[in-house]
């Protein structure tokens, strides 16, 4: 690693096997669009200061998002950020200069973020306000978890303590920020949107007031569902953007530490307006029965003991409604959404990565499965519940670790079975393990457990359906009852086929 002096912190950009550098020390543009900092794929002059160690004092990083124009000393505003680029086996440090803010719209992606750690906050304010489009592209084309996380550990204490609290709705939705600051972030952001529109009130017309109110609405679900901050067990509020329908993910439980993590991704009519407080409910519900049965677990397995787990309430992308459903398009969306927000957790926790399942009911089940076809996520446990299907016609060419799909269907559910988008889970040949939902007995517990009936019914506390998402999430495949004469011998400490 090669240093230049005393930095007070460094960010690494790890750059694909075509980085060059040019006889003059440039990093070749392609090589930075391959590893995804440009975001629109533009091409332009962003300076960077590079050792002489290999060929030059002060050469130029070519391509990292600045689009249309060189940015020569003329445009050096003065201030600076320390930052390093991975090349190979080799670490570059390199100096980040500040540009004129003019520029600023025209990049995006690392460039960009590092720009905006420069600013005084008032400047950075003003640029939030004043290019919400700018931060909108930010979020959505936003660099992998692993290289935002890296671009923060390298960022100096004061300009974090800066960008949290000039733009919290920026830094709330970046995956690979600490979990913690992003609920910090988001409730900010959350809390002045509420003041904020509640003092434009005054000054709108009639019609302009009625949509106010009904986007009131939708941020005081948001922040009746999270609650508060400082409570014995609070929710931490993942996700927060008020555009449009908005998107939110609560988490119950510490993302931080949990040893398993669930994400529950809902289907059609689950919007942050009508169901956020229901399906936050649901999370807070299964992450009780989790827990419930961890200490059941390590009552028969001490290597079970002081395990916890998180449930997350995500509903992170637009659901459909009536006249949507037949279109896959907000399924891709959500499909590239929930990636993210799984790959956020995984890379955080690199090194010390809890078991991930994804519970998909509905309309988010197909949008999980298109995530796992491509490869753009991987997780430990994948549940089907109520699902339409997707195109992916095997369990296996799914990217779920150790082939744990399981597939509940409930009776009444008219969705099921009904392969709507290409294929039937709930067949045989799909290869899916079964989850019973039908009710029965508790062969650990002896309770009685409901039976779920209709499309909506999968989620009642008591029920086998809740029971069993439970134990999938906990890496628990062989306690999961599937409605056969082998359940009865499903007992702690047993070993019955899943």
């Amino acid at each position: 690693m090669h240093e230049m002096g005393q930095q007070p912190s460094s960010t690494v950009l790890t750059l694909d096997s075509r980085t060059a550098l040019g006889a003059d020390g440039s990093v070749a543009s392609e090589a930075i669009a391959g590893a995804g900092f440009l975001g629109n794929g533009s091409v332009g002059v962003f300076p960077w200061t590079v050792p002489s160690t290999l060929g030059s004092a002060s050469p130029s990083l070519a391509g990292a998002g600045v689009s249309g124009a060189g940015v020569g000393s003329g445009g050096r505003l003065g201030g600076s950020l320390s930052t390093s680029v991975v090349t190979g086996s080799s670490t570059v440090s390199a100096s980040v200069t500040r540009v004129d803010a003019a520029l600023l719209p025209r990049m995006t992606g690392i460039p960009l973020l590092s720009q905006l750690a420069l600013l005084p906050r008032g400047d950075l304010a003003r640029f939030v306000a004043d290019h919400p489009a700018s931060v909108k592209q930010l979020i959505a084309e936003q660099p992998a978890a692993g290289v935002t996380a890296a671009w923060w550990d390298g960022v100096p204490k004061a300009s974090k303590k800066t960008l949290l609290s000039g733009a919290p709705g920026l830094i709330g939705n970046l995956e690979g920020i600490p979990f913690g600051l992003r609920d910090d972030a988001n409730r900010s952001q959350l809390s002045r949107s509420i003041a904020d529109l509640k003092t434009s009130m005054s000054r709108l017309g009639r019609g302009e007031v009625v949509a106010a109110r009904l986007h009131l609405h939708m941020l005081e679900q948001v922040r009746d569902a999270v609650g508060p901050a400082k409570t014995a067990h609070p929710k931490s509020l993942l996700t927060f953007d008020s555009a449009g329908q908005g998107r939110a993910a609560i988490v119950v439980g510490d993302l931080a530490k949990a040893d398993y993590v669930s994400y529950l991704v809902p289907g059609m009519f689950f919007s942050v307006d009508t169901a956020l407080g229901t399906w936050t409910d649901i999370a807070t519900d299964l992450n009780r029965e989790q827990t419930e049965w961890l200490s059941r677990l390590a009552a028969a397995d001490p290597s079970m003991e002081g395990k916890s787990v998180a449930t997350v309430a995500w509903i992170g992308y637009q659901t459909p409604g009536i006249t949507q459903i037949a279109s896959l398009s907000l399924a891709q969306e959500g499909a590239d959404l929930i990636g993210r927000a799984v790959d956020g957790v995984q890379s955080l926790r690199s090194g010390s990565e809890p078991f991930v399942t994804v519970i998909g009911h509905s309309y988010g089940s197909t949008a999980a499965m298109i995530e796992l076809a491509k490869g753009g996520m991987q997780v430990d446990a994948l549940a089907l519940i109520g699902s339409p299907g997707s195109a992916a016609q095997t369990a296996s060419t799914l990217s779920v670790r150790n082939d744990n799909v399981y597939v509940g269907e409930a009776a009444w559910d008219p969705v099921v079975n009904s392969a709507f988008y290409g294929s039937d889970p709930g067949s045989g040949a799909f290869g899916a393990k079964k989850m019973s939902v039908a009710g029965g007995v508790d062969p650990i517990t002896h309770r009685a457990l409901t039976a779920s009936a209709g499309h909506l019914g999968y989620f009642e506390p008591g029920s086998e359906s809740m029971r069993n998402l439970a134990l999938i999430g906990l890496n628990q495949g062989s306690l999961v009852t599937q409605g056969t004469t082998l359940d009865a011998s499903r007992t702690l400490g047993s070993n019955v086929p899943d």
